[in-house]
């Protein structure tokens, strides 16, 4: 049976920028809360010890050793599972020695990823890669004055070019400004889901 957790009126019901920002800096919890998320179930201390332990030293679960879990399994029950429970996130029984998230936790979708993938470039970044791609192929072939490309003047490519970077700095700007306040853009969102259709 899930653990349920009752609003008092000393607990928010929503998050601040501030309690999610302070959460989701330490790496351990955002492990913990990503692994929570998948599982979608309770989970006791042990198991999300362990899971935890093998995403850290990027070893099957079966292969984590005692001392690895353990430091894991203090830190958590000392510290992170603590904070995470107080703030409303997640309730974690201590008799019972068992986890679960609290509809709260949804609100950190949109600003968790998988931890436990490798680093890889952002949508922005690939993003401009591919716009500097297509400017250096566009002034390639405006310099061998292939038709038709011969037809527009040099200028008209350069200006089609810096707009083309303005544009896309503008909706840059935009859409980190409208993240921090904790929404994402439409522009986010495709270049999100236009990344996960390539990894598919």
């Amino acid at each position: 049976m899930s653990v349920q957790r009752v609003f008092t009126d000393d607990k928010a019901e929503r998050l601040t920028k501030d309690a999610i920002y302070s959460m989701l800096s330490n790496r351990r919890r955002r492990l913990v809360l990503n692994h929570l998320r998948r599982t979608e179930a309770d989970i006791s201390v042990r198991d999300l010890s362990e899971a935890v332990a093998a995403l850290e030293n990027d070893i099957d679960a079966s292969e984590v050793t005692y001392k690895q879990r353990k430091r894991v399994y203090t830190s958590l029950h000392q510290t992170h599972l603590p904070k995470l429970d107080d703030v409303g996130v997640l309730v974690y029984d201590r008799d019972r020695g068992i986890i679960s998230l609290t509809p709260l936790a949804t609100e950190l979708d949109s600003f968790l990823v998988d931890a436990d993938e490798p680093p890889r470039p952002t949508s922005w970044s690939v993003y401009y890669l591919g716009l500097s791609a297509l400017s250096i192929v566009l002034v390639s072939l405006a310099w061998t004055r292939v038709f038709p490309f011969s037809l527009v003047p040099d200028l008209g490519y350069g200006l089609l070019i810096g707009v083309g970077f303005a544009v896309s700095a503008a909706l840059h700007v935009y859409a980190e400004r409208r993240t921090e306040a904790g929404e994402v853009p439409r522009v986010v969102a495709l270049l999100t889901d236009s990344r996960r259709r390539n990894d598919d």
